[in-house]
């Protein structure tokens, strides 16, 4: 079975990492890419010349209505990302959506219920608990090795973009693009977040792009503080506003250890271990240097073929997006704010492609900006 995929939005995102999985799935025999949209023309031509597919659509929507498509990704700006991914479910693809799945509640919880009744299968990025590290990681959470969780610490950030003005417009900003990462894998570990409080701002209030100097409409800096319930507490650091760093991704401070995921956490270099009973760190080289952030793709495609749920669960998604709107709350309202979604638990169990088990030296760190 040689599953048909449609690409919305053809710009960075889809012409370096994205169009890099599909083409490895192609050489496979287990995907073919056959359709793009953009509403730049220029992309438009451009992709049809390096992939000889049709991109001769006026609207997004013809090309969700295509019967031949199996699968349809939505690569587009952060506002579209919720109602066309409705769409192409509603149509009876399968689809992935890029972070966040939707930028408003009513638009996530709508994609959400016609998920549940849809035919296609439903992946949201990010995908980084799928990463062989991630996965041991969880593991090694799951059996106890450090004890019960009872802090954590997350950053991810970098000093952001310089093309696509719709990252600092209502409905882009630092939290969508970039806290969702850490905010994803640690809600994997810990499970749904019960309350959030936040400061959330704009530190820089004109950048630079394509050349042209742009008021930031959106936050480009934000520091959340987690609460999972039983006292058990989390914090994230992320924005466009960070220059270079040196520290793990994830820090996991459990009753009888610590667990560090080392690289970004969409980007894993290893990790590293406490144990009390030890007495020392032990370093684990990164378990597949090869992994990529775009794997939710090639695990939908899995998936389909063996006709199995997903690891991931929208429902994990849609938590997320609840915590980073409830986080922009309370940062313009100075409180605690309510958590009320929760998400199923992470089930590794699910028949999925063996991970590699490499015990490699550090892997070349993606740069964001080459995106």
């Amino acid at each position: 079975m040689t599953l048909s995929i449609g690409v919305l939005g053809l710009g960075s995102v889809f012409n370096g990492p994205y169009a890099a999985l599909i083409s490895k799935l192609e050489r496979e025999g287990r995907v073919r890419l056959t359709a793009g949209y953009d509403p730049d023309p220029a992309k438009q031509s451009a992709a049809a010349d390096r992939f000889g597919i049709d991109t001769a659509f006026d609207r997004p929507e013809y090309l969700i209505d295509r019967d031949d498509l199996d699968i349809v990704l939505v690569l587009t700006s952060m506002n579209q990302h919720g109602p066309l991914a409705r769409a192409a479910l509603a149509a009876g693809k399968h689809v992935l959506v890029e972070k966040p799945m939707s930028t408003s509640l009513d638009e996530g919880r709508a994609l959400l219920e016609t998920a549940a009744s849809a035919p296609g299968q439903l992946v949201c990025a990010p995908h980084v608990v799928l990463s062989p590290t991630y996965r041991e990681m969880h593991r090694r959470v799951r059996d106890g090795e450090i004890g019960d969780l009872h802090l954590a610490r997350a950053r991810y950030g970098w000093s952001g973009p310089w093309w696509g003005r719709w990252f600092y417009e209502a409905g882009g900003g630092a939290l969508f693009d970039l806290g969702v990462y850490n905010l994803t894998s640690l809600c994997g570990f810990f499970g749904s977040v019960r309350r959030v409080t936040a400061m959330v701002g704009t530190a820089v209030p004109k950048r630079e792009v394509n050349g042209e100097l742009v008021t930031v409409r959106a936050e480009d800096n934000a520091h959340l503080v987690l609460d999972f319930g039983q006292a058990r507490f989390a914090s994230i650091a992320t924005g466009f506003t960070m220059q270079q760093y040196r520290s793990p991704a994830i820090e996991l401070y459990g009753a009888t250890g610590v667990l560090q995921l080392l690289g970004d956490d969409w980007a894993p270099n290893g990790f590293e271990q406490w144990t009390n009973e030890r007495g020392s760190w032990e370093v684990f080289g990164e378990r597949d240097p090869h992994w990529p952030w775009t794997d939710g793709l090639r695990h939908l495609v899995e998936s389909v073929e063996n006709s199995t749920p997903t690891i991931t669960h929208p429902e994990h998604a849609f938590h997320a997006l609840e915590v980073m709107l409830a986080a922009k709350q309370s940062a313009t309202e100075g409180r605690v704010i309510e958590i009320t979604s929760t998400f199923p638990t992470l089930n590794y169990n699910t028949p999925t492609h063996p991970t590699p088990r490499s015990t490699a030296g550090p892997r070349p760190v993606h740069d964001p900006r080459s995106s």
